[in-house]
């Protein structure tokens, strides 16, 4: 167990997952994203998912494999309760993503706010390692993080915010030929308690040996 671990299990047992400042009720926008990136059949791993409606309506849609990654045990089980039965077509991964070795290659890879509380330089290398690792050559990654005028703070934790400019050069430096950016967009996020965070979104392309490299995502 770490300090990260421990934190966030208690926000997941204490808390009513929709009244938290990151509850999506039907993960849209990311659902839209995903979907335009990759084909049914193609794997797809959500990072940091939480209670998230993604998966849900990704299988429901007839996407993926679709694997879901969390660090929290209480979040996992919540969403599990949630699928009933469809909880058996997804992967389910209990991990620190800073601490995780992918054992897989995916097509997709999804984060909407994980990246953000990587304060550490070291756990950003490591994120950014174990997405190089898990990605195979022409996929994507999403990335989604507070914007660079977006809060400061997120459950209690501090954040690193970021253009989408400042995003490309932390991957480029971390790891350099491994991921092209070929799309990025600004929104806002209105929160349960009404108020708005804005975010930006950045998708990468893998590069390598068989990967495109051309700038159409």
């Amino acid at each position: 167990m770490t300090d990260r671990t421990d934190h966030w299990d208690a926000v997941y047992a204490t808390r009513d997952d929709s009244r938290v400042s990151w509850f999506d009720p039907d993960a849209s926008e990311s659902f839209d994203l995903v979907t335009s990136l990759a084909a049914p059949g193609d794997p797809i791993l959500d990072v940091g998912a939480g209670t998230s409606a993604l998966a849900h309506r990704l299988i429901t849609a007839g996407y993926g494999p679709v694997s879901v990654l969390d660090i929290s045990a209480e979040a996992l089980q919540l969403a599990q309760e949630r699928l009933g039965p469809l909880a058996r077509s997804v992967e389910w991964i209990r991990a620190d993503i800073a601490r995780w070795t992918p054992p897989a290659a995916w097509a997709l890879w999804h984060d909407r706010a994980v990246f953000h509380f990587l304060t550490d330089p070291r756990d950003r290398a490591a994120y950014i390692a174990a997405m190089a690792t898990a990605l195979r050559p022409g996929g994507h990654a999403v990335l989604s993080t507070f914007a660079d005028d977006g809060p400061e703070t997120c459950s209690g934790l501090p954040v690193v915010r970021y253009a989408p400019e400042d995003l490309g050069r932390t991957l480029a430096d971390l790891a350099p030929d491994a991921f092209k950016p070929v799309a990025s967009s600004r929104h806002v996020h209105r929160t349960p308690g009404g108020a708005d965070q804005r975010f930006q979104t950045t998708v990468f392309r893998r590069l390598g040996d068989d990967a495109d490299d051309g700038l159409t995502a």
